[in-house]
């Protein structure tokens, strides 16, 4: 029976990256995203690349349970995923005291609460995988961009937790951290001062989650790329106080 991926994000970067490469191994993609125009030309591509179903849902993630929104959607459809990416998110950077506090609202609703959300949601139906985009700024706080951190924090820890619970299911249970990826992320952000570490591309950081979706035991989170996995361990060691400090000057508070 072939599997279905349900894609958030899905518009542009790592989510279409995501759906491309599910897609390229066999699997029918959901995609949800707010811009339907970029959604509808990358499922027309994806259908006619590899013979695939690529299903478009253009929603607003950032309203009041969207998780059980999109599944009546999907279900009105014929549709149950079999797994889930919740990739959508945006990052601020900036004092906390001077961001425009709309901005942060929604920030937290897109990256956590929707997260949640959708994920209570499909959960009981999910036999392939899940996987969670968190972040290295989730290893340790991070001063001038406080609410993004603190965000992908609650991903990392809620993810790992879920994790643990599903250990003798089927379901493989994924947080993935990137670093500085060459996404629209910082064009959303205003400001590559937010980048710490070197860049990797879409290609490189989905190849990471596949990779461990793809090993003999699926790890509970994964951090892309070398040099940032040897980041996120060392600060694990260092005192609170003192990986606080080097984030910040890192960037720039």
């Amino acid at each position: 029976m072939t599997s279905t991926v349900l894609i958030t994000g899905a518009s542009s970067g790592l989510g279409e990256e995501f759906a491309t490469r599910f897609a390229a191994r066999g699997d029918n993609v959901v995609l949800v995203a707010r811009r339907a125009d970029r959604l509808e030309a990358l499922a027309r591509r994806i259908e006619a690349e590899y013979g695939v179903t690529a299903t478009v849902v253009a929603m607003d993630l950032g309203v009041p349970g969207v998780g059980v929104q999109l599944r009546t959607t999907l279900a009105e459809k014929g549709i149950t995923p079999t797994s889930l990416v919740n990739n959508a998110g945006f990052g601020t950077h900036g004092r906390f005291a001077d961001e425009d506090a709309e901005r942060l609202a929604a920030e937290i609703t897109l990256n956590v609460t929707a997260l949640v959300d959708l994920t209570h949601a499909f959960l009981p139906t999910l036999t392939g995988a899940l996987i969670n985009v968190a972040s290295t700024a989730a290893y340790q706080p991070t001063p001038n961009m406080a609410v993004y951190g603190a965000t992908k924090a609650f991903v990392l820890s809620f993810t790992e937790a879920l994790a643990f619970e599903h250990r003798n299911s089927p379901l493989k249970v994924l947080a993935l951290s990137p670093g500085p990826t060459r996404t629209e992320f910082f064009d959303v952000v205003g400001s590559e001062d937010a980048a710490v570490g070197n860049f990797q591309t879409s290609e490189q950081v989905v190849s990471t989650a596949l990779r461990a979706l793809d090993s003999r035991r699926t790890p509970a989170s994964v951090v892309s790329g070398l040099s940032n996995k040897i980041s996120a361990g060392s600060v694990r060691l260092a005192p609170r106080r003192l990986a606080t400090v080097i984030s910040g000057r890192l960037l720039k508070a």
